[in-house]
């Protein structure tokens, strides 16, 4: 006899389930008589291009996932703890979850109401909870997750996506809560456990280091740890069947490489171009910022895109060189250094794209120079592309072309501009400067400007919020 939908979530959760803060350590109290009164938290925090993600009233500390997925039926079951503090006195305060259906939601142990319009979950704990107060929200889920769509990401889909054995999970930049509660914005971090249970002969993969994997009762258990903070779009959860190769890269970071056995190798070695890249960065942006280096390589057709997840980025098939070395760029411009809002994109963007140059040159294959001069003379005056301003480039359009490579340009304008020496100094002192946290592009330019002691507002002006092709530097 088969077990029931209910009985089966059951004996998940034991797998699945973590320890709980005791509700009497975190049990709210009454506001004191000179404290500003409860109020709910806002349902978003503001972002210009998606005002309603993210919440606010708190600050995320640590996310406690336990996903249990069917590729079968695209089922997906998942109890999420949170652990955060309040930064008000809070009545209220929100989560963002798209489609999946709540079942049940504990703040500190105790049952909370809660009520749902669209996509925020709105949570009404036992007691008010007092600012600078630590506590846990737990939120038991059910549902099939749809990957979203639209023109954002070049046209594709991206979120949560079915593959033949399983599901390729990639979300930037609004789709983490297609598949957990989230506050689900980049400028609220936090470190994570993310517990997986698949089903037997399937791999799950995730972020930081696997702290443990076995198989039981027909089902695949794994429990990922990322103990740096990260942006809730870097989170993953892939499954599926992978040849797995692990190791340490020549500079001593650890690796852990995912593909897909069922993909053609070609002449890409990701494994090889993973550790060498790796360690190439740490050179010139900085120490590697994070535990584990890697690559998740998965047969996914319909996502014309691969993501820089954090500690491994995901790529929908076996991609090229110079994928592999911008999507590792990006641990440190995007993923390390997060943006405070996404209008500010061509910070992660751009950079990793001017990184690719960096790479050739590294390589003696081209100077960024004149990769620069090249790929400028390529789109003429009247293309659109120059229509676009990249520092702050409109939601539907900001991941277009002209993010990735006019901010690549900028980014050799500067250099032109200030020279070597102050530029391969500016590169490390930014991802120093603001390492596990987010930034925005008025402090790379005050940070640009102090390292050369030039002012360059008239660069960035011309380069980044202008709609015309600007003048070459030099000219």
């Amino acid at each position: 006899m088969a077990l029931s939908r209910s009985a089966r979530r059951t004996s998940r959760w034991l797998a699945l389930a973590t320890a709980v803060v005791s509700a009497a350590t975190l049990a709210a109290g009454p506001a004191t008589a000179s404290a500003p009164p409860a109020s709910p938290g806002a349902p978003g925090v503001g972002d210009p291009y998606f005002p309603e993600l993210g919440n606010g009233g708190f600050d995320a500390l640590h996310y406690d996932l336990g996903v249990s997925y069917d590729p079968d039926s695209g089922l997906l079951e998942g109890r999420t703890t949170i652990k955060a503090k309040a930064t008000k006195n809070l009545s209220a305060f929100d989560l963002d979850l798209q489609k999946l259906r709540v079942e049940s939601v504990r703040v500190n142990g105790e049952k909370a109401a809660f009520t749902r319009s669209g996509d925020e979950i709105t949570v009404t704990p036992a007691a008010h909870l007092r600012k600078g107060q630590r506590f846990s929200v737990s939120v038991a889920y059910a549902g099939i997750p749809e990957a979203l769509g639209g023109p954002i990401i070049f046209g594709s889909p991206y979120g949560w996506m079915k593959t033949k054995d399983g599901v390729f999970v990639a979300c930037e930049p609004n789709a983490a809560s297609t598949w957990f509660p989230s506050s689900d914005h980049p400028g609220d971090k936090a470190t994570y456990d993310i517990r997986i249970d698949a089903p037997k002969g399937l791999t799950g993969i995730s972020n930081g280091r696997l702290v443990s994997s076995h198989e039981k009762g027909g089902r695949s258990y794994s429990h990922w740890r990322e103990t740096k903070p990260m942006a809730t779009y870097l989170a993953t959860a892939t499954i599926g069947k992978f040849d797995v190769r692990t190791g340490t890269t020549p500079g001593g970071t650890p690796i852990y490489v995912a593909t897909d056995p069922t993909l053609p190798t070609g002449k890409v070695d990701v494994y090889g171009i993973t550790a060498e890249a790796t360690d190439y960065w740490s050179k010139v942006f900085g120490k590697y910022p994070f535990e584990e280096t890697g690559a998740i390589v998965d047969d996914m057709p319909q996502a014309g895109f691969s993501l820089e997840v954090q500690s491994k980025p995901v790529y929908s098939a076996v991609r090229d060189e110079t994928t592999i070395v911008h999507e590792l760029a990006h641990q440190w411009f995007g993923d390390s250094v997060s943006v405070k809002n996404w209008q500010n994109i061509w910070l992660n963007e751009g950079f990793a794209s001017y990184a690719q140059w960096l790479w050739d040159e590294h390589k003696g294959t081209r100077s960024a120079h004149d990769a620069f001069r090249k790929q400028y003379a390529a789109i003429p005056a009247d293309d659109a592309f120059w229509k676009i301003k990249v520092g702050d480039p409109q939601r539907d359009t900001m991941f277009s072309r002209a993010v990735y490579k006019r901010g690549a340009m900028t980014l050799q304008a500067l250099r032109e501009r200030i020279g070597d020496k102050a530029f391969f100094k500016l590169l490390p002192a930014w991802t120093a400067a603001h390492r596990y946290g987010n930034a925005e592009t008025s402090e790379f330019i005050a940070l640009a400007e102090k390292i050369s002691g030039q002012e360059l507002d008239d660069l960035f002006q011309t380069w980044l919020y202008t709609d015309t092709r600007p003048a070459l530097p030099g000219k």
